[in-house]
């Protein structure tokens, strides 16, 4: 049986509120940084619900304009797609090559489901550096995560058997509970110190151990 490790990346592999943080704080200052980042997190699963056909680019200018104008702050000129022209930049999260280079080495095939555009996930992993098999994104196939679209779409594409698959996730509400909902096994990389709910089959602080983790789940053959 082939052993299938799915990730989200962006939280869980890239440094998704280092990259907003900082383009937030390149706007419009550090004041109030960590309540825009919050505001920011509120607003973007509202507007992919909206329209979950919208690519991700166009998700992240709509919602940096509507929090720029729930906060009264003027977004400048030109900054329209600034989250879109700053993100192939993230990067990783340090752990994290070494981490799937292990994986991989144990036998595991690593696949992402995004919620992101083609391009913007290709540079990003090619900033991580280590191959995937397979990566889904929402915009191709016009919806975006806590929806089940990604999984299923992963398990026509693959075959994979669902006793030799792990989702792993830093995000409760985009990735465990929906997989949890599904009846998966999932690894939740609660990198910000939250309480689970649901509960994950394990938890790590960051990426170290991931391959332990994976095969206390599912062991090798």
């Amino acid at each position: 049986m082939e052993r299938w490790a799915t990730f989200d990346c962006y939280g869980t592999l890239i440094d998704w509120n280092g990259g907003i943080g900082r383009e937030l704080e390149r706007l419009f200052g550090t004041a109030g940084a960590s309540r825009l980042l919050h505001g920011y997190h509120e607003l973007e699963p509202v507007v992919q619900r909206e329209d979950p056909a919208r690519p991700y680019r166009d998700v992240l200018a709509v919602t940096l304009a509507r929090l720029a104008e729930r906060e009264g702050l003027p977004l400048p000129p030109g900054e329209a797609d600034a989250l879109a022209r700053s993100l192939p930049a993230w990067p990783p999260f340090s752990e994290v090559p070494a981490a799937l280079e292990d994986a991989r080495a144990r036998g595991w095939r690593l696949a992402i489901l995004s919620n992101t555009d083609r391009d913007l996930l290709e540079a990003s992993m090619e900033r991580i550096g280590v191959p995937f098999e397979l990566a889904i994104v929402a915009s191709e196939i016009g919806s975006y995560k806590p929806a089940r679209a990604h999984w299923d779409a992963f398990f026509e594409r693959t075959g994979a058997d669902r006793a030799g698959h792990v989702h792993v996730a830093a995000s409760l509400f985009h990735d465990i509970a929906p997989v949890s909902a599904l009846g998966l096994r999932t690894v939740w990389v609660n990198r910000l110190g939250e309480e689970p709910d649901p509960q994950p089959d394990v938890e790590l602080r960051s990426l170290d151990g991931l391959g332990a983790a994976l095969d206390s789940l599912v062991p090798p053959a």
